[in-house]
């Protein structure tokens, strides 16, 4: 036991000051390289990657409980609906009032040569093509069999291609529809050749609906040419909103949800709302809101923002917040807060683009409700009409941060709304492009691991320097340090040393 204390006094008393610095300087670095990853990868994904892998693979190996074996399917029924609405309110939709590519989103890369739309987002694109405009009978049809290839092709030239091969052949409403959205350059192009596509696309839904109940084919058929016509009528309506045929367009947006009353999925109610909205129209914006703002139909932020929009616009020229405090709130004004705060509920990404405290980026084709993609789209197209009316964003600035001190925290409920998703930065980070830094909502607290980092960096960076300044104390100190470490080793030895026989112990230690 002597030997053992005399052989680890030597090795301290050889380990000069220059040896500490190095093993101080050098965890300091490494510390310090782990903590820009970590930093970056937080930033980047959102999670600490040390966390990441220690879920994922150290807690299987240690005997954790993974959330998704049987054993722990018996959750309660809350627990259910819960997850159910959160993966209901993560679907991605098709944005309503997306851009044309080639004469909006392709331009805009000419110009900067930034790419506005990700992998992610035109491949959802591609998939909803390919379930609108083709169905299981078009490889009967040569110019059809062209065009069911070509929503499958990547390569956007390659689509261009195949929609003059299936044009050579005969007309064809589909191949109007693809060179209208990527290869015509002005709107004005896109809506010479949306005018072709009707004049097909009408015949082929006259053609099909009197052989709709001819079999489960012909029934398909309807269907897909039903869906071409209304997405045809509605990229017109759109054309001619973009033009500053704003009435024309109001009128076809009417009369198209009047003929296809039961086509919710393209949202049409959300481009007439804008439309109305433009020729500041808001008797019958009201009109529309009292229709599809219902607690059955699933929200929006058009729906919502619109809304407050209105509710402010009946007091927000005269509003003041200096008077509000003295006087307190009336009754409409006191509406337009709680319409606000509603809305910013539903969506708290917006107001920060209504505001121009954050800067605005091309709407993506897909969106997320209640997500960042989301509020991009609403501000982007409706930024303009808060503008007009007069002191509408001032009561926006005054009162949207009330709403977060109504919103239970941590967000296991919510106020008005079902609680705020957890996925949504997940599936943003997605749909928007890497040069846009994506809101999050709420603020994530810094992981563990990189406070952690952080302090053990700043610490063994302190001790390098302190060693270095002095080297003959902290030797001392390290010496004592190591020393008081070792001492409950030394300490179990000895009473060890006392229990066993010394013939024992000896061949141990030889041993």
């Amino acid at each position: 036991m002597f030997g053992t204390e005399s052989s680890l006094s030597m090795f301290l008393n050889t380990l000069t000051p220059k040896f500490y610095v190095a093993l101080t300087g050098t965890s300091s670095l490494i510390s310090g390289l782990i903590l820009i990853f970590e930093w970056w990868y937080f930033r980047k994904y959102g999670t600490s990657f040390i966390e990441q892998v220690s879920v994922s693979h150290l807690r299987p190996l240690l005997g954790g409980v993974d959330n998704s074996s049987p054993n722990n399917s018996n959750t309660s029924n809350g627990d259910t609906d819960s997850n159910r609405q959160s993966v209901s309110e993560c679907k991605v939709w098709r944005n309503p009032l997306n851009l044309f590519r080639g004469a909006e989103y392709n331009r805009y890369t000419w110009v900067t040569g930034r790419e506005p739309l990700t992998y992610y987002d035109m491949n959802l694109s591609a998939q909803d093509h390919q379930t609108f405009f083709t169905c299981d009978s078009d490889h009967l049809r040569p110019a059809d069999a062209i065009m069911q290839k070509a929503w499958r092709e990547r390569n956007p030239q390659a689509r261009i291609t195949a929609a003059h091969e299936a044009l050579d052949l005969e007309d064809c409403a589909t191949a109007y529809i693809l060179l209208a959205e990527e290869e015509a350059t002005t709107i004005v192009e896109a809506e010479k050749l949306f005018k072709q596509a009707l004049k097909v696309g009408e015949s082929g839904y006259r053609r099909s609906q009197q052989l709709q109940h001819h079999g489960a084919q012909y029934e398909a058929q309807h269907r897909r040419d039903t869906n071409v016509l209304v997405y045809i009528k509605r990229r017109l309506a759109m054309c001619s909103r973009k033009l500053g045929r704003t009435r024309e367009a109001v009128k076809m947006m009417r009369d198209l949800m009047k003929e296809f009353p039961l086509l919710s999925m393209f949202n049409i109610h959300e481009n007439l709302l804008e439309s109305l909205l433009e020729l500041q129209n808001y008797a019958d914006v009201q009109a529309v809101l009292a229709k599809y703002d219902d607690i059955s139909l699933p929200k929006s932020a058009t729906i919502c923002y619109t809304a407050a929009l209105l509710k402010a616009r009946a007091v927000s020229d005269k509003f003041s917040p200096e008077a509000a405090s003295r006087r307190g709130l009336s009754t409409a004004e006191m509406n337009a807060v709680e319409a606000i705060h509603r809305a910013v509920e539903f969506n708290p990404h917006v107001p920060k683009y209504l505001l121009e405290m954050k800067s605005l980026i091309l709407p993506p084709e897909h969106i997320l409700k209640r997500g960042d993609s989301e509020a991009i789209a609403y501000a982007f197209f409706h930024l303009q009409h808060w503008k007009r009316v007069e002191g509408a964003l001032n009561l926006l600035h005054c009162t949207w941060e009330g709403t977060f001190r109504m919103i239970p925290y941590p967000l296991e409920k919510g106020h008005l709304f079902y609680p705020y998703p957890v996925c949504t930065e997940t599936a943003d980070r997605e749909l928007l492009p890497m040069f846009h830094e994506v809101s999050v909502y709420p603020k994530k607290e810094l992981p563990f691991f990189i406070l952690f980092t952080a302090g053990l960096c700043s610490f063994t960076a302190m001790l390098a320097l302190l060693t270095h300044q002095f080297p003959e104390l902290m030797g001392v100190f390290a010496k004592a340090f190591l020393s008081t470490l070792f001492a409950p080793l030394n300490f179990i030895m000895e009473k060890v040393e006392s229990i066993l026989p010394s013939s024992l112990w000896h061949q141990l230690t030889r041993i």
